[in-house]
């Protein structure tokens, strides 16, 4: 089983993430911000990925520093995770609809952070979740995970279901990328023989 357990404190927050990828999908999520709870179990549950993530933040200021933190701490769990990465995919994408939304996830687990987030929300809070906060989480994932993530919501109406296909198309994406490939054996998908 590929885990990892990764634990982050600072002044601002202190955040436990534990990561299965070869689960099926069970969470155990209490971040202190409920929207983001429901985005997380997406990436588990579609991704067939065990995420426990539990933290508390300074969210008396707002909800900024765990969210961005979470990511960066997912990350972290992620990279541990995978190792040296030999025998996977490497490459994940995903279309996922949702009523009258559809978002497109594309994920290169390549060692080289990149983000590429065209997310036109339709309204700027989604209940209480600010939703610039989606993209801060992603942000910090892919810097620490160090993977090239593209993400693009092709059409919506309803913020909601914007954000919630981006993250359960991110779930499959990971999901098809950490997969591993019996013909790879424990060679490295990339020409370079590193990642």
């Amino acid at each position: 089983m590929r885990t990892a357990e990764v634990n982050r404190n600072t002044a601002e927050t202190r955040i436990s993430v534990r990561v299965g990828l070869d689960g099926t999908g069970r969470s155990e999520l209490a971040s202190g911000v409920p929207f983001l709870d429901h985005m997380l179990d997406q990436i588990a549950r579609h991704g067939l990925i065990d995420l426990t993530v539990h933290a508390d933040g300074d969210l008396h200021i707002d909800a900024h520093h765990t969210v961005e933190d979470i990511g960066i701490t997912l990350g972290q769990a992620l990279t541990d995770a995978l190792g040296d990465k030999r025998g996977i995919r490497r490459y994940g994408h995903a279309y996922v609809p949702l009523d009258e939304a559809l978002s497109r996830v594309v994920v290169d687990l390549s060692g080289r952070p990149g983000l590429v987030w065209s997310v036109p929300f339709t309204r700027a809070m989604i209940g209480a979740f600010d939703v610039d906060l989606a993209r801060e989480f992603f942000q910090g994932l892919v810097n620490h995970a160090r993977i090239t993530l593209h993400v693009d919501n092709l059409r919506g109406e309803n913020a909601h279901h914007q954000c919630e296909t981006v993250f359960k198309a991110f779930g499959r994406a990971l999901r098809m990328a950490v997969e591993r490939d019996e013909r790879l054996a424990d060679r490295l998908p990339s020409t370079k023989e590193a990642l």
